[in-house]
Formats: C-alpha cells, structure tokens, sequence
C-alpha cells in the first residue's frame, strides 16, 4: 500500500522543457498503454483511443497540428504566428506524444461525461506507469485540443473527442516537488 501511496503523491506534470532529449523505450511507453486500459469504464465502453507519435512522427505532429491550428484559427480569426511555430516545434521536445481521444458509445448508453472521465482514469493510470519507472509526462489541452479541424485529422466521429496530448520524456535534473492544498478544505463528512 505504501508504494501505491508514494506513486500517487509522487506524480507531477513535467513539461517538455525540462525533458532530456534521452529517449523513452517503447516497452515503457507499451506498459504505460496496458495499464491505461485497465482504467474503469462503466458499461465496458473502453472509450479510450491512443495514437503514439516518436521519432519522425514527432516532426509529422508539430507539421500536422500546425497546419490543423492555422486553418481552424484563420477561421476564428485569430491566428498567431509565434503560436504556429511553437506547435511545430513542441513535440521534438519529447520522446513520445500520446494523442488522447475519446471514441463515443455509439448507442450512448451512459452519459458523455462518464466516457470522459473513463479517458481521464486511464491518462492517470498512464502518468503513475510513467512515475514509477522515474519518466516525466504531461497531459496538454492547448493547441489544437478544441478545434473541430482536428477531429479529420485523427479521423474522429462527430461525438469523438481530442482529449490532449500526452508529452513523455526523461526528465533532467530533480523530480519535482509537489504542492497541495490541505484535504481538509476540500472535504466535508457527514456523519448522521
């Protein structure tokens, strides 16, 4: 039990920028993936969906999601160049970028929200993998998260979602220490 503990108070989100450059062996990145599927679903949906992009994928996805972020920004009118260019160049940063999608039940069965929180289970089932073997990892929304465009690119349905990307590195310097608020302040007991 004590290990589970320090696992979960151990993880943290730690940014491309503070990644090495050494590369993640995909036997971890495959682990990080199996656990994620053991994450609860209501109704076995499974809505999880993973494309892992590493090595020249890498540069594929910052040319991809540059070009999905210029068409769906060019439509909102708000195009920012320097933000098309840190798309590009951000997941060279990494050793491995994990799309994170949720495939929609297709009776829908149960509540969006439930689907979604199942993709959420399995990404912190993915980040305390990533933890135990001393692998840094962060779960960005940005960029093209919420951009109808970038459904096409990762040939979504219409009630699928891009949940994020899932940046993996090995980590320079010293892990991380975290910070929380006291569980007090975010608890009430009822008691009778």
């Amino acid at each position: 039990m004590n290990e589970i503990t320090s696992m979960i108070r151990k993880r943290r989100s730690i940014f491309p920028a503070n990644y090495s450059g050494e590369r993640v062996s995909d036997e971890i990145i495959q682990e990080m993936l199996e656990n994620a599927n053991w994450a609860p679903t209501n109704k076995r949906t499974e809505p999880w969906r993973f494309v892992v992009f590493t090595e020249d994928g890498l540069k594929t996805l910052g040319e991809q999601q540059a070009e999905v972020y210029k068409a769906g920004s060019t439509r909102l009118e708000r195009f920012n160049e320097n933000t098309y260019e840190s798309l590009k160049r951000k997941p060279l940063a990494a050793s491995h970028v994990i799309a994170i999608i949720m495939k929609r039940d297709p009776e829908e069965r149960l509540p969006e929200a439930e689907e979604i929180a199942a993709v959420a289970c399995a990404v912190q089932n993915m980040h305390l993998t990533a933890t135990a073997h001393g692998i840094g990892a962060y779960w960005g929304t940005g960029g093209i998260t919420y951009l109808e465009e970038a459904k096409e690119l990762f040939s979504l349905e219409p009630n699928d979602r891009l949940m994020g990307f899932f940046f993996v590195g090995t980590p320079k310097g010293d892990w991380p220490e975290g910070q929380k608020g006291s569980v007090e302040e975010k608890v009430q007991w009822v008691r009778s």
